[in-house]
């Protein structure tokens, strides 16, 4: 179920000059979350940004009715986030859009780069959860964008590239030397950069491999009204916001 909600922020979390979790709290109970739901958050105290920001669900806790977001600082809306004192109040709409499809007893592969990392750390927990294996694969240009490497190794092996070297596998993600053992994997999850996740997919089907994907366009609304993040499928035009933004990759056209 759909909510506008009204959140206290608890904490700031910087990982490296760009990057953070922002924790927020509510007074009241936290809808249902599943991995790949994301948010539109109102940017509070500024009039010249109009428009929510979607970010995707980083975690949840029910418990302490929490909810937390790994954000990058890429624009004025991100950066003011990320500027907020604990106790700033931050009105989001949320669960949006669909989730990933966790699995059984799998052996999986996620493969993420830039902020498409987001939403991994809740699918890692509902894997594990289901008795599957987690292999983690993220892609950066270099070792300071590779964060929460503790949070994940946690949850599943962890492995990276750097296009400098700095860390893991010189090279592109698409490059890591796991993919000579594709075959291991029963299912792919992606999210990041299109090119990175079209390239991702193909090896996934060139194996076939069913690979899920979260596409990353740039959306307005969030509920499938201003059209904005149309992307075209097999079966037509597709609102991402509201219709995905999770596909399974070949019901894609890239």
């Amino acid at each position: 179920m759909k909510r506008i909600q009204d959140f206290s922020v608890i904490d700031t979390l910087w990982l490296n000059s760009s990057s953070y979790i922002l924790i927020l709290k509510s007074e009241t109970s936290i809808e249902k979350i599943d991995p790949g739901n994301f948010a539109e958050i109102k940017i509070p105290d500024a009039a010249d940004i109009f428009l929510r920001r979607p970010i995707s669900v980083y975690d949840v806790d029910h418990e302490k009715k929490e909810i937390s977001f790994y954000i990058k600082a890429i624009g004025k809306g991100t950066s003011k986030l990320g500027s907020l004192l604990p106790g700033s109040k931050v009105n989001i709409v949320y669960p949006l859009g669909n989730s990933y499809t966790p699995v059984k007893n799998k052996n999986a592969l996620i493969v993420g780069g830039g902020s498409g990392i987001a939403p991994f750390k809740l699918l890692g927990d509902q894997l594990r959860g289901l008795g599957s294996k987690v292999t983690y694969l993220f892609g950066a240009r270099t070792s300071e964008e590779i964060v929460l490497t503790d949070v994940f190794s946690k949850l599943g092996k962890f492995n990276c590239t750097t296009e400098d070297g700095s860390l893991g596998e010189k090279g592109l993600v698409t490059s890591h030397s796991i993919f000579k053992n594709i075959k291991y994997f029963d299912i792919v999850y992606t999210c990041g950069p299109d090119p990175m996740m079209k390239a991702i997919a193909k090896i996934a089907e060139n194996n076939n491999i069913r690979c899920e994907a979260s596409l990353e366009n740039m959306m307005a609304c969030g509920i499938g009204v201003c059209l904005c993040c149309v992307t075209p499928t097999i079966r037509g035009n597709a609102v991402v916001c509201s219709e995905g933004p999770v596909f399974q990759s070949t019901d894609l056209k890239w």
